[in-house]
């Protein structure tokens, strides 16, 4: 290669010709025009016309609005011309039928759907509540007649009878075959086999409904039902409610579906079948589907038992509106009338729990029937302690309180028919009938759950005397306590009684000897003073839970309410400041001795920080509280923790460092990153953030000088790189340090800390010579050549604007980094080579007469050596060697496509760093460009770009350098 020529540049007067000349290219769909080719045929000839129009694609200010050319239009000659041969089964009424059979089940949900609001909760959600509450190791046993392998014999091979003499005949030999007498009872059942049983039920219903077996359906829904007077298991009966009642739901749904199938007409006009409509009476109804309604009735009311009568009639009530449309109201209160016969307190508390769940959906403005159903509950209270259930419960082994909380889901689900939608005038004279008739703490309790929160809120002193005056037997006050604070806290009582409401009920909850009681009570109310009061009640409700748990280390036994304690408080304390200064915050953290606790407080009290906490911090207590907080989820992050939990324990920590800022005492600032990076060396997003802080103090500091330093100010910059460099090491990812290397290197260099700074470099340098030749990158083994080399550009264009070391000599730390480069592990020599020219742009840039860029106050190369002979030709030397290196390299490159690549690059460093008005040059870029052009993997779009670029380059320059070399392309 010919000896390198430096081209002098003046970079001002480039950007000025750059800022005056518009080069950018056209965007491709900016401005499209295109040709329309129309035909016409006129007298048998075809004259075909191009015409200009404009383009589809509309220019605008964001170029990928527009029509899609590939979306269907209604102009589309083919979506109309040809029709979908499946719609015409539409018209087939066979296919009606089928698709309501298929829409059964969404047809009934979205009838329960219409009923539902914010405001009254789904039975899907309370049904699952009870499961999950209410179970048993007790055996349970079943009666039935439908599990049989002949049974199922039999639903396989019946076949539909469709003549009426066949028919009768077939429904008299199941009623033979179906005989009371046969029915066997499973015993020793386990909860998970009842359950199995249930479901098996419920699929032979279906079955058999399926199989035209109306007989046999009813007769299996009768024994689901008279599983409901069996209470030999009587802590499960929840649960077997509703588990009996989602079979007798099944089949109420099949009964009304097909009323409303026999229901359907054929159109006179149209000769198709019509449904009813959605809101259909009575009238609509034919003849033959009324009567076939008051038959699925008369075999109910023939039933001779009353559960199972009460139950099937409530399963099909919906199907009253085939008959009459008045009739549910009279049905309603007829069926919660004959609830009164049933002698079980708590088989009758479910009965009218279904009552109510099938009326809210028949009748949502009917509510007559609940208030009946509730009142007889009131009137019939005193049964729960009669002597037959005593015995009972002492048969079973079952105390009382458990008893009674086994009506809970059954009153709470009356109570919340009563109260949707109903005037607080009727509530409030259930409450006064409630108080004559019953005045039961587990009644009043179940209204403190379903009664909306701002009925209760506004009526908060009725209620504490209520609370006070009611008659416990076996349901404790404290729950009654706990569910009246969860209402005054989701809406907030009148302001002039909120403290008396206060000190009322902790008046009662502070005497509680029993613990259980006491934290049931307290982990609801410490949120009421924390939401509406001040720092000091809270305190003084902490020291009044501390008194009471802390002795004998009672609080061992209640983490998971004192852990709800801090999550309620911190959600409504976000001054930090505050809490740290309650003087009963800590000794109540300190009652956290199990290590797995300590560590989830910690982590809900460090997210609620780094949540609420707006403002920066400096309280020496709050940092204080919250390092020791921070180090302790960092002493839990081992080895074998997974790294999603360390990244996000790193997020907390450094979320938390960022909040903390003394404002301009920046030594106390640099004393807490110091101590921060004491005591989180574990997580590398923590000692990164560490790292980015000491930069980012010394940055500061030299903002506050003004760019020019005191002795003090340079010291205490000093010390703040000082710092990074010795923290980076510690990192884990390899090229995490080398970013930070060259960070901390560039804030040494601003702040005129040289000496640090050639320190961090040399570290930087030999740092690459660690750098695997592979590595995960995005869960993948890759090579880490693109990502060095990127790393690589990044330092070569900072070393530019580092001063030489005069003790070092000239260029010392470029040298050496290319020694590094020479040793360097690389894949092949292509990337070595794309180096070594980039290097040669960089020591061109280096012998300018100026730089394009200055660091305030900072004498780079440019004024050290102004053009020095000695560094210019020192410089000259480097390149004309690494010349030498990249043309050797190219002779062996075999590849045609990576030869043109690595030739078009060292051409741009040619035509942009080189002197073209040498002729050696000149030849020297031409060569280059013949390689290019030889090896024809570059595409001739490309090319033609590159010589645009030079004749707009030759129109700016004022030789005819490069026109001259424009020729010679």
């Amino acid at each position: 290669m010919a000896s390198w020529k430096i081209k002098e540049r003046n970079y001002n007067r480039e950007l000025r010709h750059l800022s005056r000349q518009d080069w950018t290219e056209p965007h491709p769909l900016s401005g499209v025009t295109v040709k329309n080719l129309q035909s016409e045929s006129k007298k048998g000839k075809s004259n075909i016309s191009k015409t200009k129009t404009k383009s589809t694609i509309q220019t605008s200010s964001n170029p990928l609005q527009g029509n899609d050319p590939l979306s269907p239009t209604s102009s589309d000659p083919l979506s109309s011309a040809i029709s979908d041969p499946l719609s015409t089964i539409a018209s087939d009424p066979l296919s009606i039928a089928s698709n309501n059979a298929n829409n059964q089940k969404r047809d009934r949900s979205g009838t329960e759907e219409r009923i539902q609001d914010e405001k009254f909760l789904s039975w899907k959600e309370k049904r699952i509540t009870i499961l999950n509450k209410y179970t048993t190791t007790e055996k349970l046993s079943i009666a039935t007649s439908f599990f049989t392998a002949d049974d199922k014999e039999k639903l396989k091979g019946n076949q539909a009878v469709s003549t009426v003499e066949g028919k009768v005949r077939q429904r008299l030999e199941e009623l033979n075959n179906l005989n009371e007498d046969s029915a066997k009872e499973l015993l020793n059942l386990s909860q998970k086999e009842f359950i199995q049983h249930i479901d098996n039920m419920n699929q032979a219903l279906i079955n058999a409904w399926e199989a035209d077996q109306r007989v046999k359906t009813l007769k299996i829904a009768i024994q689901c039902a008279k599983l409901l007077n069996d209470i030999s298991v009587i802590q499960f009966y929840p649960s077997k409610f509703v588990l009996v009642t989602d079979v007798l739901d099944t089949f109420g749904f099949l009964v009304y579906d097909r009323l409303r199938r026999k229901s359907a007409i054929v159109n006179s006009k149209s000769n198709k079948l019509s449904e009813l409509p959605e809101n259909f009476t009575s009238d609509d109804v034919p003849d033959q589907a009324k009567e076939t309604c008051r038959n699925w009735f008369y075999k109910v009311a023939s039933i001779r038992e009353l559960i199972p009568r009460l139950y099937l009639e409530c399963a099909i009530l919906r199907c009253y509106k085939f008959v009459s449309p008045n009739e549910h109201e009279k049905a309603l209160r007829r069926l919660a009338q004959m609830i009164t016969g049933i002698g079980d307190p708590l088989v009758a508390a479910y009965a009218r729990a279904y009552l109510c769940r099938v009326g809210i959906i028949v009748s949502p403005s009917l509510r007559d029937y609940c208030n009946l159903c509730l009142t007889d509950f009131f009137k019939t209270y005193s049964q729960l302690s009669s002597d037959c259930v005593q015995n009972t419960l002492a048969s079973q082994g079952i105390g009382l309180v458990q008893y009674l909380d086994l009506y809970s889901p059954a009153i709470e689900w009356v109570l919340r028919c009563c109260q949707h939608d109903a005037t607080d005038t009727s509530l409030e004279k259930t409450l006064l009938y409630y108080q004559k008739e019953c005045n039961s703490a587990l009644v009043l309790n179940s209204m403190l759950v379903t009664l909306m929160p701002e009925f209760v809120s506004k009526r908060a002193r009725q209620f504490v005397e209520l609370i006070k005056g009611c008659i416990e037997s076996g349901f404790s006050k404290h729950k009654l306590f706990a569910n009246f604070g969860t209402s005054l806290i989701e809406y907030a009582p009148a302001e002039d009684q909120k403290l008396p409401i206060l000190s009322e009920v902790w008046k009662v909850v502070m005497k509680y000897k029993d613990p259980t009681e006491y934290m049931a009570c307290a982990s609801v109310w410490i949120e009421y003073p924390a939401k509406y009061f001040s720092i000091r009640e809270v305190n003084k409700l902490l020291d009044d839970i501390i008194k009471h748990i802390q002795p004998d280390r009672i609080f061992e036994q209640f983490y998971p309410q004192l852990q709800m304690i801090i999550t309620r408080m911190l959600d409504h304390l976000h001054d930090f400041n505050g809490v740290f200064s309650m003087d009963k915050f800590l000794p109540f953290l300190d009652m956290f001795q199990k290590d797995s606790v300590k560590l989830e407080v910690f982590r809900i009290i460090i997210e609620n920080f780094n949540k609420y906490q707006e403002d920066s911090v400096n309280d020496p207590m709050v940092i204080n509280g919250l390092m020791f907080v921070c180090k302790s989820l960092h002493d839990s992050v081992n080895t074998l923790a997974l790294e999603d939990s360390k990244r996000d324990m790193g997020n907390l920590i450094t979320a938390f460092i960022r909040k903390v800022d003394y404002g301009r005492d920046f030594e106390q600032q640099l004393n807490f990153y110091v101590d921060a990076r004491s005591f989180f060396t574990s997580l590398d997003a923590v000692v990164i953030q560490l790292v980015q802080c000491f930069n980012s103090l010394a940055m500061n500091t030299l903002a506050v000088v003004k760019g020019s330093h005191t002795h003090k100010t340079s010291s205490f910059v000093r010390a703040c790189i000082a710092n990074c460099f010795i923290t980076i090491p510690s990192i884990t990812s390899i090229f995490d340090r080398l970013q930070l290397y060259l960070l901390s290197a560039e804030v040494a260099v601003t702040n005129q800390a040289y000496p640090q700074a050639d320190d961090i470099l040399k570290a930087c340098i030999q740092q690459l010579l660690q750098v695997p030749r592979t590595m995960e990158i995005d869960n993948r083994i890759r090579s880490t050549e693109p990502k060095v080399m990127d790393y690589l550009s990044q330092l070569l264009g900072f070393l530019q604007y580092v001063p030489d070391n005069p003790d070092q000599g000239v260029l010392y730390l470029l040298k050496g980094l290319l020694n590094v480069l020479q040793k360097y592990h690389w894949d092949s020599e292509v990337g070595k080579i794309k180096m070594y020219i980039k290097t040669i742009g960089m020591l061109s840039a280096l012998c300018q007469d100026s730089y394009m860029y200055q660091i305030k106050n900072v004498d780079s190369n440019d004024k050290l050596y102004g053009q020095d002979k000695k560094f210019i030709s020192e410089v000259l030397q480097i390149i004309d060697t690494l010349g030498d290196e990249i043309r050797q390299n190219m002779q062996s490159i075999s590849s045609k496509e990576v030869l043109a690549d690595v030739a078009l690059q060292y051409f741009y460093c040619v035509i942009s760093h080189g002197d073209l008005s040498d002729q050696l040059m000149m030849n020297f870029a031409i060569k280059l460009w013949n390689i290019i052009n030889k090896q024809g993997s570059i595409d001739a779009k490309s090319l033609n770009r590159i010589i645009e670029y030079l004749k707009r380059r030759a129109q700016l320059s004022k030789g005819g350098n490069y026109n001259q070399l424009v020729n010679s392309l």
